[in-house]
Protein backbone atom coordinates (compact mmCIF):
# COMPACT_ATOMS: atom_id res chain seq x y z
CA UNK A 1 0.00 0.00 0.00
CA UNK A 2 0.88 3.75 -0.15
CA UNK A 3 -0.13 6.51 2.15
CA UNK A 4 -0.56 10.74 2.18
CA UNK A 5 -2.07 12.22 4.95
CA UNK A 6 -4.59 15.29 4.59
CA UNK A 7 -5.86 18.06 6.14
CA UNK A 8 -8.77 16.53 7.21
CA UNK A 9 -9.19 13.44 6.74
CA UNK A 10 -5.50 12.75 8.11
CA UNK A 11 -3.90 9.07 7.62
CA UNK A 12 -5.59 8.05 3.95
CA UNK A 13 -4.12 4.39 2.80
CA UNK A 14 -4.20 4.30 -1.27
CA UNK A 15 -3.72 1.46 -3.42
CA UNK A 16 -4.09 -1.61 -0.74
CA UNK A 17 -3.32 -4.80 -2.50
CA UNK A 18 -2.72 -8.67 -0.29
CA UNK A 19 -0.61 -11.09 -1.80
CA UNK A 20 -1.33 -14.44 -0.10
CA UNK A 21 1.05 -17.18 0.00
CA UNK A 22 1.51 -19.02 -3.25
CA UNK A 23 -0.29 -16.29 -5.21
CA UNK A 24 2.04 -14.72 -8.42
CA UNK A 25 0.89 -11.00 -7.85
CA UNK A 26 -0.65 -8.88 -5.46
CA UNK A 27 -4.14 -8.73 -5.20
CA UNK A 28 -5.96 -5.54 -5.15
CA UNK A 29 -8.18 -4.91 -3.10
CA UNK A 30 -9.18 -0.93 -1.91
CA UNK A 31 -8.06 2.33 -4.11
CA UNK A 32 -8.22 4.21 -1.00
CA UNK A 33 -9.77 4.19 2.44
CA UNK A 34 -9.43 6.66 5.45
CA UNK A 35 -12.05 8.25 8.29
CA UNK A 36 -14.71 10.01 6.71
CA UNK A 37 -16.02 11.53 10.33
CA UNK A 38 -15.72 11.75 14.23
CA UNK A 39 -19.70 12.77 15.08
CA UNK A 40 -19.67 13.47 18.64
CA UNK A 41 -23.35 15.29 19.67
CA UNK A 42 -23.92 15.36 23.37
CA UNK A 43 -26.74 14.10 25.34
CA UNK A 44 -27.93 16.86 26.53
CA UNK A 45 -28.18 19.11 23.09
CA UNK A 46 -26.22 21.39 24.43
CA UNK A 47 -23.18 20.59 21.55
CA UNK A 48 -22.23 18.14 18.98
CA UNK A 49 -19.00 18.23 16.71
CA UNK A 50 -17.51 16.97 13.84
CA UNK A 51 -14.15 16.46 14.85
CA UNK A 52 -12.91 15.60 11.15
CA UNK A 53 -14.12 18.69 9.46
CA UNK A 54 -14.77 21.13 12.09
CA UNK A 55 -12.21 20.52 14.78
CA UNK A 56 -8.68 20.67 13.29
CA UNK A 57 -8.34 16.17 13.76
CA UNK A 58 -5.78 15.91 11.22
CA UNK A 59 -3.87 19.15 12.20
CA UNK A 60 -3.90 17.52 16.02
CA UNK A 61 -1.46 14.63 15.19
CA UNK A 62 0.79 13.45 18.10
CA UNK A 63 4.37 12.81 18.39
CA UNK A 64 4.79 9.44 18.56
CA UNK A 65 7.54 7.97 21.41
CA UNK A 66 9.79 5.10 20.19
CA UNK A 67 7.94 3.20 23.57
CA UNK A 68 4.94 3.37 21.24
CA UNK A 69 6.10 1.61 18.64
CA UNK A 70 7.58 -1.24 19.36
CA UNK A 71 9.98 -3.30 16.85
CA UNK A 72 8.70 -0.74 14.17
CA UNK A 73 9.40 2.17 12.76
CA UNK A 74 8.10 6.14 12.94
CA UNK A 75 7.60 7.92 9.91
CA UNK A 76 7.48 11.61 9.47
CA UNK A 77 3.96 13.10 8.03
CA UNK A 78 4.11 16.54 6.74
CA UNK A 79 0.97 18.32 8.18
CA UNK A 80 -1.28 20.11 5.74
CA UNK A 81 -2.31 23.63 7.60
CA UNK A 82 -0.16 22.61 10.78
CA UNK A 83 -1.14 24.32 13.78
CA UNK A 84 2.63 25.48 14.02
CA UNK A 85 3.33 26.34 10.53
CA UNK A 86 7.15 26.43 11.43
CA UNK A 87 7.01 23.49 11.99
CA UNK A 88 4.93 21.35 9.59
CA UNK A 89 6.71 17.59 10.47
CA UNK A 90 5.75 15.69 12.87
CA UNK A 91 6.79 12.07 13.69
CA UNK A 92 3.55 10.40 14.08
CA UNK A 93 3.06 7.38 11.72
CA UNK A 94 3.78 4.17 13.64
CA UNK A 95 4.90 0.62 11.04
CA UNK A 96 5.32 -2.47 12.70
CA UNK A 97 3.73 -5.89 13.30
CA UNK A 98 1.79 -7.19 16.50
CA UNK A 99 1.46 -10.87 17.54
CA UNK A 100 -2.45 -11.45 17.56
CA UNK A 101 -2.65 -15.00 18.93
CA UNK A 102 -3.45 -18.28 16.99
CA UNK A 103 -3.88 -18.01 13.21
CA UNK A 104 -5.28 -21.34 13.07
CA UNK A 105 -5.34 -24.94 14.92
CA UNK A 106 -6.15 -28.43 13.86
CA UNK A 107 -5.44 -30.87 16.54
CA UNK A 108 -6.76 -34.46 17.43
CA UNK A 109 -9.15 -36.02 20.43
CA UNK A 110 -7.05 -37.38 23.59
CA UNK A 111 -5.88 -40.78 23.06
CA UNK A 112 -5.62 -40.10 19.31
CA UNK A 113 -2.45 -40.24 17.35
CA UNK A 114 -1.25 -37.66 14.98
CA UNK A 115 0.13 -33.94 14.12
CA UNK A 116 -1.19 -30.75 16.07
CA UNK A 117 -0.97 -28.19 13.36
CA UNK A 118 -1.06 -24.69 14.64
CA UNK A 119 0.47 -21.12 14.15
CA UNK A 120 -0.10 -17.98 15.51
CA UNK A 121 -0.25 -14.88 13.94
CA UNK A 122 0.71 -11.61 13.17
CA UNK A 123 -0.84 -8.53 12.19
CA UNK A 124 1.10 -5.26 10.46
CA UNK A 125 -0.54 -2.49 12.26
CA UNK A 126 -0.17 0.72 10.72
CA UNK A 127 -1.44 3.81 13.12
CA UNK A 128 -1.85 7.41 13.97
CA UNK A 129 -2.82 9.41 17.54
CA UNK A 130 -4.84 12.53 16.36
CA UNK A 131 -5.50 15.16 19.67
CA UNK A 132 -8.84 16.57 19.06
CA UNK A 133 -10.19 19.38 22.71
CA UNK A 134 -9.53 16.82 25.30
CA UNK A 135 -10.04 13.42 23.16
CA UNK A 136 -7.11 11.74 21.34
CA UNK A 137 -8.04 9.73 19.03
CA UNK A 138 -5.83 6.11 18.29
CA UNK A 139 -6.42 5.27 14.43
CA UNK A 140 -5.83 1.57 13.69
CA UNK A 141 -5.32 -0.29 10.57
CA UNK A 142 -4.55 -3.97 11.10
CA UNK A 143 -3.64 -6.52 7.89
CA UNK A 144 -3.51 -9.99 8.81
CA UNK A 145 -1.35 -12.66 7.01
CA UNK A 146 -4.72 -14.88 5.67
CA UNK A 147 -6.21 -11.26 4.45
CA UNK A 148 -8.36 -9.76 7.06
CA UNK A 149 -8.24 -6.01 7.73
CA UNK A 150 -8.91 -4.77 10.85
CA UNK A 151 -10.45 -0.85 11.24
CA UNK A 152 -10.62 0.49 14.60
CA UNK A 153 -10.67 3.75 16.26
CA UNK A 154 -9.82 3.80 20.29
CA UNK A 155 -11.18 7.09 21.76
CA UNK A 156 -8.55 7.75 25.07
CA UNK A 157 -6.98 11.27 26.37
CA UNK A 158 -9.29 12.40 29.43
CA UNK A 159 -12.87 13.90 29.93
CA UNK A 160 -13.49 17.48 29.47
CA UNK A 161 -13.66 19.25 33.14
CA UNK A 162 -16.31 21.62 31.20
CA UNK A 163 -18.94 19.57 30.76
CA UNK A 164 -18.66 18.47 35.25
CA UNK A 165 -22.33 19.87 34.57
CA UNK A 166 -24.81 16.83 33.61
CA UNK A 167 -26.82 17.64 36.89
CA UNK A 168 -30.50 16.84 34.50
CA UNK A 169 -30.05 12.73 34.28
CA UNK A 170 -27.82 12.53 31.41
CA UNK A 171 -24.56 12.10 32.59
CA UNK A 172 -22.54 10.07 35.40
CA UNK A 173 -21.07 11.79 38.53
CA UNK A 174 -17.51 11.86 38.39
CA UNK A 175 -15.44 12.63 41.65
CA UNK A 176 -16.07 12.28 45.51
CA UNK A 177 -19.67 12.67 46.01
CA UNK A 178 -22.42 13.64 43.86
CA UNK A 179 -21.17 16.64 43.04
CA UNK A 180 -19.40 16.64 39.10
CA UNK A 181 -21.38 15.32 36.48
CA UNK A 182 -19.73 14.09 33.40
CA UNK A 183 -21.99 14.82 30.24
CA UNK A 184 -22.58 11.15 28.45
CA UNK A 185 -22.24 11.88 24.65
CA UNK A 186 -21.64 9.66 21.82
CA UNK A 187 -19.11 9.17 18.90
CA UNK A 188 -19.76 8.01 16.10
CA UNK A 189 -17.24 7.09 13.63
CA UNK A 190 -17.68 6.45 9.75
CA UNK A 191 -15.24 4.86 7.38
CA UNK A 192 -14.64 5.72 3.69
CA UNK A 193 -13.61 2.61 1.47
CA UNK A 194 -13.49 3.02 -2.53
CA UNK A 195 -13.25 -0.55 -3.40
CA UNK A 196 -11.09 -1.64 -6.54
CA UNK A 197 -10.91 -5.50 -6.44
CA UNK A 198 -8.52 -7.01 -8.46
CA UNK A 199 -7.28 -3.53 -9.80
CA UNK A 200 -10.92 -2.74 -11.52
CA UNK A 201 -13.75 -0.22 -10.12
CA UNK A 202 -16.32 -2.25 -11.54
CA UNK A 203 -17.10 -3.99 -8.55
CA UNK A 204 -20.47 -5.16 -7.38
CA UNK A 205 -22.22 -5.53 -3.86
CA UNK A 206 -24.19 -8.75 -2.81
CA UNK A 207 -26.64 -8.47 0.55
CA UNK A 208 -26.88 -12.10 2.66
CA UNK A 209 -30.54 -12.30 5.00
CA UNK A 210 -30.80 -15.97 6.79
CA UNK A 211 -34.28 -16.71 7.99
CA UNK A 212 -35.35 -19.45 10.78
CA UNK A 213 -37.90 -21.52 10.18
CA UNK A 214 -39.34 -23.67 13.54
CA UNK A 215 -40.02 -27.50 12.60
CA UNK A 216 -42.79 -29.39 13.73
CA UNK A 217 -42.37 -32.04 16.54
CA UNK A 218 -39.18 -30.16 18.17
CA UNK A 219 -37.10 -30.75 15.65
CA UNK A 220 -34.28 -28.31 14.42
CA UNK A 221 -34.96 -25.08 12.89
CA UNK A 222 -34.05 -25.35 9.45
CA UNK A 223 -32.47 -21.76 8.38
CA UNK A 224 -32.47 -20.06 4.86
CA UNK A 225 -30.05 -17.68 3.03
CA UNK A 226 -30.84 -15.74 0.74
CA UNK A 227 -27.94 -13.80 -1.87
CA UNK A 228 -29.72 -10.24 -3.30
CA UNK A 229 -27.82 -8.23 -6.00
CA UNK A 230 -27.54 -4.73 -4.51
CA UNK A 231 -27.75 -2.79 -8.15
CA UNK A 232 -28.44 0.71 -6.49
CA UNK A 233 -27.12 3.20 -3.88
CA UNK A 234 -28.47 1.57 -0.46
CA UNK A 235 -28.69 2.79 3.09
CA UNK A 236 -28.45 -0.40 5.16
CA UNK A 237 -28.99 -1.35 8.61
CA UNK A 238 -27.18 -4.41 10.01
CA UNK A 239 -29.45 -7.59 11.68
CA UNK A 240 -28.69 -10.84 13.32
CA UNK A 241 -28.01 -12.69 9.97
CA UNK A 242 -27.66 -10.36 7.91
CA UNK A 243 -23.68 -9.18 5.62
CA UNK A 244 -22.77 -7.52 2.94
CA UNK A 245 -19.69 -8.45 0.34
CA UNK A 246 -17.95 -6.70 -2.41
CA UNK A 247 -17.46 -8.89 -4.95
CA UNK A 248 -14.69 -8.74 -7.96
CA UNK A 249 -16.31 -8.50 -11.63
CA UNK A 250 -12.49 -9.79 -13.23
CA UNK A 251 -10.91 -11.61 -10.42
CA UNK A 252 -11.28 -15.58 -9.43
CA UNK A 253 -9.47 -17.66 -7.25
CA UNK A 254 -8.02 -21.42 -8.06
CA UNK A 255 -11.56 -22.63 -7.96
CA UNK A 256 -13.16 -20.58 -10.48
CA UNK A 257 -14.72 -18.65 -7.03
CA UNK A 258 -14.64 -14.50 -7.66
CA UNK A 259 -13.26 -12.86 -5.36
CA UNK A 260 -14.79 -10.62 -2.08
CA UNK A 261 -14.34 -8.88 0.86
CA UNK A 262 -17.11 -9.17 3.33
CA UNK A 263 -18.01 -6.01 5.75
CA UNK A 264 -18.17 -7.76 9.40
CA UNK A 265 -19.69 -4.78 11.51
CA UNK A 266 -18.20 -4.68 15.58
CA UNK A 267 -20.49 -3.43 18.43
CA UNK A 268 -22.37 -0.64 17.53
CA UNK A 269 -24.75 1.58 19.44
CA UNK A 270 -26.68 3.24 16.78
CA UNK A 271 -27.09 6.76 17.41
CA UNK A 272 -30.46 8.22 15.43
CA UNK A 273 -30.36 12.17 16.20
CA UNK A 274 -29.02 12.79 12.64
CA UNK A 275 -30.13 11.25 9.28
CA UNK A 276 -26.69 10.43 8.40
CA UNK A 277 -26.43 8.18 11.41
CA UNK A 278 -29.80 6.13 11.33
CA UNK A 279 -27.78 3.32 9.32
CA UNK A 280 -25.27 1.17 9.54
CA UNK A 281 -23.80 0.80 6.22
CA UNK A 282 -23.76 2.93 2.94
CA UNK A 283 -23.16 2.06 -0.32
CA UNK A 284 -22.76 5.52 -2.88
CA UNK A 285 -21.78 5.34 -6.42
CA UNK A 286 -18.13 6.75 -6.21
CA UNK A 287 -18.11 10.80 -6.73
CA UNK A 288 -15.24 12.53 -5.83
CA UNK A 289 -16.71 15.33 -4.19
CA UNK A 290 -18.23 12.97 -1.22
CA UNK A 291 -15.29 12.22 1.60
CA UNK A 292 -16.93 13.15 4.35
CA UNK A 293 -20.07 11.52 5.65
CA UNK A 294 -21.15 14.77 7.77
CA UNK A 295 -20.00 18.28 6.91
CA UNK A 296 -18.73 17.37 3.68
CA UNK A 297 -16.77 20.42 3.00
CA UNK A 298 -16.74 20.21 -0.60
CA UNK A 299 -20.13 21.91 -2.89
CA UNK A 300 -21.63 18.50 -4.69
CA UNK A 301 -23.73 20.60 -6.58
CA UNK A 302 -27.39 21.64 -6.03
CA UNK A 303 -29.20 19.17 -4.20
CA UNK A 304 -26.23 17.19 -3.37
CA UNK A 305 -26.21 18.17 0.03
CA UNK A 306 -23.32 17.78 2.53
CA UNK A 307 -24.01 14.16 4.70
CA UNK A 308 -23.87 10.75 3.14
CA UNK A 309 -27.31 9.45 3.27
CA UNK A 310 -28.19 12.56 0.82
CA UNK A 311 -26.15 11.02 -1.58
CA UNK A 312 -28.08 7.90 -1.64
CA UNK A 313 -30.34 8.87 -4.27
CA UNK A 314 -31.07 5.69 -6.73
CA UNK A 315 -27.96 5.95 -8.63
CA UNK A 316 -26.86 2.44 -10.27
CA UNK A 317 -23.78 1.21 -8.41
CA UNK A 318 -20.71 0.41 -10.80
CA UNK A 319 -17.62 1.77 -8.86
CA UNK A 320 -19.32 1.25 -5.12
CA UNK A 321 -17.74 3.16 -1.86
CA UNK A 322 -18.95 1.92 1.40
CA UNK A 323 -19.31 3.76 4.55
CA UNK A 324 -19.57 2.25 7.53
CA UNK A 325 -21.02 3.77 10.92
CA UNK A 326 -19.76 2.39 14.21
CA UNK A 327 -21.04 3.94 17.51
CA UNK A 328 -20.04 4.14 20.47
CA UNK A 329 -22.62 5.66 23.44
CA UNK A 330 -19.92 7.35 26.09
CA UNK A 331 -21.50 7.20 29.50
CA UNK A 332 -18.31 8.36 31.27
CA UNK A 333 -17.59 6.20 34.44
CA UNK A 334 -14.81 7.17 37.92
CA UNK A 335 -12.20 4.79 35.99
CA UNK A 336 -12.01 7.20 33.43
CA UNK A 337 -10.04 9.44 34.92
CA UNK A 338 -6.94 10.01 34.10
CA UNK A 339 -6.15 9.18 31.90
CA UNK A 340 -9.02 7.78 29.68
CA UNK A 341 -8.46 4.37 29.27
CA UNK A 342 -8.82 3.49 25.53
CA UNK A 343 -12.37 2.18 24.00
CA UNK A 344 -12.22 0.36 20.83
CA UNK A 345 -14.75 0.77 17.71
CA UNK A 346 -14.50 -0.53 14.23
CA UNK A 347 -15.02 -3.39 11.92
CA UNK A 348 -12.93 -5.81 9.53
CA UNK A 349 -13.03 -6.64 5.76
CA UNK A 350 -13.03 -10.67 6.05
CA UNK A 351 -11.70 -12.29 2.29
CA UNK A 352 -13.99 -14.43 0.80
CA UNK A 353 -13.04 -17.05 -1.36
CA UNK A 354 -9.73 -14.52 -2.59
CA UNK A 355 -7.83 -17.77 -2.35
CA UNK A 356 -8.76 -21.71 -2.82
CA UNK A 357 -7.82 -22.60 0.61
CA UNK A 358 -7.00 -20.49 3.82
CA UNK A 359 -3.22 -18.97 2.70
CA UNK A 360 -1.90 -19.92 5.60
CA UNK A 361 -2.35 -23.76 5.26
CA UNK A 362 0.56 -26.27 6.33
CA UNK A 363 2.05 -28.02 3.01
CA UNK A 364 1.05 -31.24 5.07
CA UNK A 365 -2.26 -30.22 4.28
CA UNK A 366 -2.24 -28.72 1.00
CA UNK A 367 -3.98 -31.12 -0.80
CA UNK A 368 -7.50 -30.94 1.31
CA UNK A 369 -9.55 -28.95 -0.81
CA UNK A 370 -13.10 -29.64 -1.22
CA UNK A 371 -13.97 -33.41 -0.79
CA UNK A 372 -11.03 -35.68 0.44
CA UNK A 373 -11.47 -39.17 -0.83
Amino acid sequence: MCWHYEANAGLVLDNVSYQPKGEPRPIRVLTSASLAQIHVPYDDGGMEYDDLTGQGFAQGLQTLDPGECPGGTIKSVKVPGAWDPGHPNVNGLCVTTRARGHAYRLGYYPGEAGTTYQAQGKDLLVYTVNKTGWYEYVVEWRFSGDGTMNMQVGATGTLSPSDYDAGDGRGWPIGKGAKDYATSHSHNVFWRLNFGLDGSSANRVEQFDSTITPQSGGQTPKTKTVRTPVTKELAGDAGPMRWWRVVSNVGKNKDGHPRSYEIVPGHTSKYTGRAYTKHDVYFTEYNKCEQFASHNLADCGAGAGRSVEKWVNGQPLRHPVAWVNIGFHHIARDEDQEPMPVHWQGFQLSPRDVTAMNPLTPPALSGHNGHVE
